[in-house]
């Protein structure tokens, strides 16, 4: 991985209830450096085809991806639709944005 320079946050949601039954998200964010990678051709019209919309991909250490399913970067929320490790230190994260908080 080059030099990792954009910072990004990670994002995990625990859902709980309430005392009235009510679900409750709770999201907790963790900032790390990541490479920011254009999508390739290819695999956007491969996702396209069944319904999903990449639009940026980072790269971040292996060791500092939990599995979070977002991640924040320049003020807006993203869903990782696909992880990919091409070697043991590197996980590539592909993300669609989000608009009002729905894919």
């Amino acid at each position: 991985m080059n030099r990792p320079d954009q910072a990004i946050y990670l994002i995990s949601t625990t859902i709980s209830e309430n005392d009235m039954g009510d679900f409750i998200e709770a999201k907790t964010k963790r900032l790390v450096f990541a490479e920011k990678k254009s999508i390739r051709q290819s695999e956007f019209y491969q996702a396209k085809a069944t319904g999903l919309r990449p639009e940026l991909s980072f790269v971040v250490w292996t060791r500092e991806y939990a599995g979070e399913g977002k991640l924040e970067f320049d003020g807006k929320e993203y869903n990782i639709i696909r992880t990919f490790e091409p070697n043991s230190e590197d996980t590539e994260l592909t993300c669609q944005g989000l608009v009002n908080g729905v894919v």
